[in-house]
């Protein structure tokens, strides 16, 4: 009998298959929740390479895509909070959201896995192996949302918009390191590679009408763009990040209020949905 596919949505899920999905989900996130709040205050003690706490790397390597700690943090504390919700709707009676969380469980443990990996990786200073697991990552989340477009959003946020959008500036951040971009023509370089991050919101923005991905990724411009300020006053690159961060802002309420009000005549996916017997999980929650 073949393996059935742990990604392939389903209407359905077995007692056997959710169940499953309800300690995969757990041990992972608490794998990847603990990891991350042991090395954000504690550095590891082994290893040949240089050995930092997260956060200690960022301002070790201050790259023209070095990030505000405080906001990032904050930002991955709000998901957190919010993958706990996601996890309970694994328990709910509603048959739809259970379908719903179960159908983007494996794409979540996936992602939990890869990022516990990358922050082993980040604080030992293995930079192109961490850069690596982002770039797998980016891709797993990356079929998670276009396979799960229509998922509700208190499903789609914590699980696949809010880790796909820091995925995405995390592999500029990760990457300007890795190449080690301190000197002018990086700088330059990064000057144009930045709006990437609007034209990244501006195509979910349009094609899905999803504003939820364009508020964090404003959220992660200014992080740019605030210690891109306090690492170099005089330079583009903090002035482009939050002229990025205001536009994704502006653009992402533009499209958030008619769907608010119930006026939008596009549902979220709908341009791009093919499969109709899927409407329950259309609903904008």
């Amino acid at each position: 009998m073949p393996l059935a596919n742990p990604f392939k949505a389903h209407e359905e899920h077995s007692r056997r298959a959710v169940n499953t999905h309800k300690v995969l989900t757990a041990v992972s996130y608490l794998l990847l929740l603990i990891t991350a709040l042991y090395y954000t205050f504690e550095r590891p003690h082994e290893g040949k390479h240089a050995r930092r706490t997260i956060w200690g790397q960022n301002d070790a390597h201050p790259s023209p895509f070095a990030l505000n700690s405080v906001i990032v943090t904050i930002y991955w504390i709000v998901l957190f909070i919010l993958q706990i919700g996601y996890q309970w709707h694994l328990y709910s009676n509603n048959a739809v959201y259970v379908a719903a969380a179960a159908n983007v469980g494996s794409h979540f443990i996936t992602s939990n896995l890869l990022l516990f990996g990358f922050v082993h990786l980040w604080v030992r200073s293995h930079f192109w192996l961490a850069l690596l697991l982002l770039v797998i990552n980016f891709f797993n989340l990356s079929a998670a949302y276009f396979r799960h477009s229509t998922t509700p959003r208190f499903i789609h946020i914590p699980v696949v918009s809010g880790p796909l959008a820091w995925n995405f500036v995390a592999l500029y951040w990760v990457g300007a390191v890795a190449v080690h971009a301190h000197n002018l023509p990086a700088r330059i370089v990064a000057n144009i590679f930045v709006w990437g991050i609007l034209v990244y919101g501006l195509f979910f923005l349009v094609a899905y009408k999803d504003y939820t991905i364009g508020f964090e990724l404003s959220v992660l411009a200014a992080a740019l763009g605030v210690a891109q300020f306090f690492t170099k006053v005089i330079a583009f690159q903090w002035i482009f990040a939050f002229v990025i961060m205001a536009l994704l802002f502006l653009t992402s309420v533009a499209v958030a209020v008619p769907g608010v009000l119930g006026r939008d005549p596009f549902k979220r996916g709908e341009i791009v949905s093919e499969d109709r017997e899927r409407a329950p999980l259309l609903a904008d929650n």
